[in-house]
């Protein structure tokens, strides 16, 4: 081999390694965002990189995540949202948070942001409209708040001499607690019911709140649309056998979990419809002109164990109407 070829193909030699690490550092990152604590969305997550593995991205082959989970600490958001920023995602996902998705809509106008909240996007200044998000935020809407009232019907068909219902907000995520209670103040008044609110954001506070809800006599309770009670799905389910007190809960995760009965849309899926829009805005697709998607499917759960561990009799109508009943 001439001395010229051996310097030439030694350069090349020597170059590969700059170029794999090259290759590796253009690996377009995604920022997952959270208010909530991985542990409670393991099966979440499986649905997100489904989405993802649809649009053509596996994650660690052609597209790295950076988690961050504020562990239930609505207050550390901001602060993880600018990590991300720092850490230059080409996209922030935020599915299942509203508090995430306001974080990170605060800390950048520029990186898109794909999200999954309960609130009304518009409302609350997302986006200019459905159809038309018109700037970096879109995703799904799951409509949470807005069938708060359809919650309240089933627990009265449960329980029609039921007055007092209890409801259950996190006072740490204002955009779409003031909205949910509204929404079934107006309800309730117009069945002639009165409802009780109490706060929690801690394991303490939800204590404290269910010693309220037995103090204030009430019949029944509905929890505000909030990633913090999935995480804290347990002690609710507990406290809620524990003082006889039946509760509807937001997602059938808390129903096969123990809970009596649960009414939502169906989130894993919403998750993988998230792992499907990112998959589209690395692909060079525009958030502004990605319509906010609206849930198809609603799924009515009863947990006819815990009725028989409360001594309740699930109306016939009740059960006609469930998706899935579970003995």
């Amino acid at each position: 081999m001439k001395r010229r070829e051996f310097i030439t193909l030694l350069g090349g030699a020597a170059a590969w390694p700059i170029a794999a690490r090259a290759q590796q550092a253009a690996m377009p990152v995604i920022g997952f965002l959270h208010s909530a604590s991985a542990a409670a969305f393991v099966a979440h997550l499986a649905a997100f990189r489904k989405g993802l593995s649809e649009a053509g991205y596996v994650e660690g082959q052609n597209v790295a995540i950076e988690y961050r989970w504020a562990e239930g600490q609505n207050d550390r958001l901001p602060a993880l949202a600018a990590e991300l920023i720092r850490r230059r995602v080409a996209v922030i996902a935020t599915p299942g948070s509203t508090a995430a998705t306001l974080a990170a809509k605060a800390a950048t106008t520029t990186i898109p942001i794909v999200f999954v909240i309960g609130a009304d996007p518009v409302k609350i200044g997302l986006v200019a409209s459905l159809n038309r998000p018109g700037g970096n935020v879109t995703g799904i809407n799951d409509i949470g708040v807005d069938i708060g009232a359809k919650r309240l019907g089933f627990l009265q068909e449960l329980l029609p001499r039921a007055t007092r219902f209890g409801v259950l907000v996190n006072p740490d995520n204002p955009s779409i607690t003031e909205s949910f209670v509204t929404e079934l103040q107006t309800a309730a008044s117009a069945i002639g019911r009165q409802i009780e609110v109490v706060t929690a954001s801690t394991n303490a506070d939800i204590d404290t709140a269910f010693a309220t809800l037995v103090k204030k006599r009430a019949d029944a309770l509905l929890n505000c649309p909030d990633a913090l009670f999935v995480t804290r799905r347990v002690q609710l389910i507990t406290l809620a056998v524990r003082h006889a007190l039946p509760a509807l809960y937001h997602r059938r995760e808390l129903a096969e979990a123990g809970g009596l009965m649960s009414y939502g849309s169906d989130l894993p899926d919403q998750f993988r419809q998230t792992g499907g829009y990112v998959g589209r805005i690395l692909k060079g697709e525009k958030p502004a002109d990605m319509p906010v998607q609206l849930p198809t499917r609603f799924e009515f759960v009863i947990n006819l164990q815990t009725a028989k561990t409360l001594g309740l009799e699930i109306p016939a109508t009740l059960l006609a109407r469930a998706d899935e009943v579970i003995e």
